[in-house]
């Protein structure tokens, strides 16, 4: 199973539209730092069929060093960004032969 990388997304995206490289890396940079920018102030982001960016509590723990399993940790509230997928990315991943990611 590959990796999909920000250069090869800008390079796909670069042969589909035409546009240069150097446009389409720009483009990508300025929509990541959007995304970020709004789950920063505390916005859910959605993009219709493919899913929703959610900032969500994670509840306070109690958590453990694995070199000193006696002691424990607080672990306070914290946000945290959540990926929900949206109806048609569940259907296109549910169609996936479970074969082509190496499960038996």
């Amino acid at each position: 199973m590959a990796t999909i990388t920000k250069r090869e997304i800008v390079s796909d995206l670069s042969d589909q539209t035409g546009l240069t490289q150097s446009d389409v890396a720009q483009i990508v940079e300025s929509f990541i730092g959007l995304v970020s920018k709004r789950l920063s102030e505390g916005h859910d982001v959605t993009f219709r069929t493919f899913g929703t960016f959610e900032v969500r509590v994670a509840k306070a723990k109690i958590g453990r060093n694995p070199n000193k399993p006696e002691a424990e940790v607080r672990i306070p509230n914290r946000c945290v960004a959540r990926f929900k997928p949206g109806r048609e990315l569940k259907e296109a991943v549910a169609s996936l032969p479970p074969e082509k990611l190496g499960a038996e």
